[in-house]
């Protein structure tokens, strides 16, 4: 049913590398973290890649803005909302999502916001979540729903919660490249500042990232 997995660089790439395993399809492929690098990544992608008619799955880690999700919940996307653009949704694939629920049962299937930079604060996450409606936020979804449609792709996303919104998160904005890569020193020296935030962090993500390899594991199967 799924052509491709596209999934951030580093980390969560490696853990839904690892559930998939050695088979041939589907075909897992890194992407740039933020949706300005995705954008301009998959503009280029699609020039030596025939993007139509395929079924393409997101996935990686989310962050919760609300209390209804807890860490390594997994969550299947509806639609994607985009924080910098007023204007509407952009749904994802319904017979790809329809398929997913089969898999994954347990997986809620909520609205997304996709924000332009890491929301850490908890005041900010409940002020989203008031705002747009949505429940949980990542950085590049809205990005890939919009180039890709327009590629004539059908697009399903499925993510796992690495943070809930009860707690404050390093502030690691600095860390995150202009060309959607994270700097190794900024990140350090965010983790250093604020170090009770530093490790709920590390702990939610290790959590999430052993989800993800997990959920990889049934979505190739």
């Amino acid at each position: 049913m799924i052509d491709t997995i596209l999934v951030p660089q580093g980390a969560e790439y490696q853990a839904v590398r690892r559930g998939v395993g050695r088979t041939q399809l589907p075909t897992v492929i890194p992407i740039p973290v933020g949706p300005a690098p995705l954008s301009r990544y998959l503009k280029t992608w699609q020039q030596t890649n025939t993007i139509a008619g395929k079924k393409l799955l997101i996935m990686g880690l989310c962050g919760s803005l609300g209390p209804q999700h807890a860490i390594a919940d997994v969550v299947l996307y509806r639609d994607c909302i985009n924080r910098t653009k007023p204007g509407g949704a952009l749904p994802c694939d319904a017979a790809l999502l329809a398929w997913l629920q089969q898999k994954i049962p347990t997986a809620a299937v909520v609205s997304a916001l996709t924000s332009d930079r890491l929301v850490s604060y908890a005041q900010e996450k409940h002020q989203l979540a008031q705002q747009y409606s949505a429940t949980v936020v990542d950085m590049e979804g809205f990005a890939a729903l919009d180039v890709l449609h327009q590629a004539g792709a059908s697009v399903a996303m499925l993510r796992v919660v690495s943070d809930n919104a009860q707690h404050d998160l390093p502030d690691l904005a600095q860390a995150i490249g202009s060309d959607g890569t994270l700097h190794a020193l900024p990140l350090a020296w965010g983790m250093m500042r604020q170090p009770i935030a530093a490790i709920r962090l590390i702990r939610g993500s290790l959590r999430g990232l052993k989800a993800l390899t997990a959920i990889a594991r049934r979505v190739s199967q």
